[in-house]
């Protein structure tokens, strides 16, 4: 199935993963809303909404940057109606946006819990609702979001209490949303096994000389393709970890998602034991949830 005309609103697509994702898709000929709130260069952060609608066009989709903080209501609203203004409805909502800050109860700012609750779980069900009228209406509607399999193990709680349930929160509406709609609109979740070489890594886990142990945000994107274009009727309710899942439709070579393929590979977050790494990928021997 292909994702030619179709309409993807996917938020913090500025970067990253996100970006990764709306250029995968943008080759088919979709059309992508790229719904962030960096519409200025940032010292720290590269990348804007409209270095990445240039990247979409380029790639051979339609781009639509919006500046929109998925905290706001309002600021929601503007985005969906201007999508729908320009493309005419909305096919897939890809909750992509999230903040992270994963640290102990006592070195947790309230505000900081504010706003990976705002960014993760609220706006994931913010944004999902609005685009919502518009999923009803489309041929293969998807919901997809960038969280964690629900492994409710204290290792993944116990270092960072605020983090996790923020998380965990994108993934409790991808598993009640699979049940309101099933048989209608898709609600998948997608989760890396291995660290992605992104600013989260660079800027708040573990410095940019991480990146040789990391995996490209393409391995998400060949991901978040390979969901979208399967029948949304049939395909639902899934939270796959990138390399088994790629493994699983014959994707063989992994290698070549790897920043360095001679290297280790840094383990994510909220990982689970099953399903195990597929043959021949390298995890370093850490504990993953410090």
């Amino acid at each position: 199935m292909s994702l030619k005309g179709k309409t993807l609103f996917i938020t913090g697509a500025s970067r990253g993963i996100g970006q990764a994702i709306a250029e995968r898709c943008a080759r088919d000929g979709a059309n992508i809303v790229i719904a962030a709130k960096t519409d200025q260069p940032h010292p720290k952060l590269a990348g804007t909404i409209y270095t990445a609608a240039e990247a979409v066009e380029k790639a051979g989709g339609k781009a639509l940057p919006l500046v929109c903080d998925i905290r706001d209501e309002a600021s929601v609203d503007a985005a969906v109606a201007k999508t729908v203004e320009t493309f005419g409805g909305i096919d897939i909502v890809v909750n992509n946006a999230s903040a992270i800050f994963p640290m102990p109860t006592k070195d947790t700012p309230i505000k900081r819990w504010d706003l990976m609750h705002q960014v993760n779980a609220r706006g994931t069900f913010l944004v999902t609702q609005k685009c919502l009228p518009y999923l009803e209406k489309s041929e293969n509607p998807h919901i997809l979001a960038l969280s964690p399999p629900l492994d409710m193990r204290e290792q993944w709680f116990a270092p960072h209490v605020a983090y996790t349930s923020a998380k965990y929160g994108m993934s409790l509406c991808i598993l009640g949303w699979a049940g309101e709609f099933k048989g209608q609109i898709a609600a998948n979740a997608i989760w890396p096994r291995t660290a992605v070489a992104t600013a989260a890594i660079a800027n708040v886990l573990a410095g940019e000389e991480a990146f040789k142990n990391c995996r490209k945000p393409d391995i998400l994107a060949e991901t978040a393709y390979r969901v979208l274009t399967k029948p949304a009727s049939e395909f639902t309710g899934n939270f796959l970890i990138d390399d088994s899942f790629l493994v699983s439709e014959g994707v063989t070579d992994l290698d070549q998602f790897a920043v360095d393929p001679s290297q280790e590979l840094l383990p994510d977050f909220f990982v689970p034991e099953e399903p195990k790494a597929p043959e021949g990928v390298k995890i370093m021997s850490i504990d993953p949830s410090h």
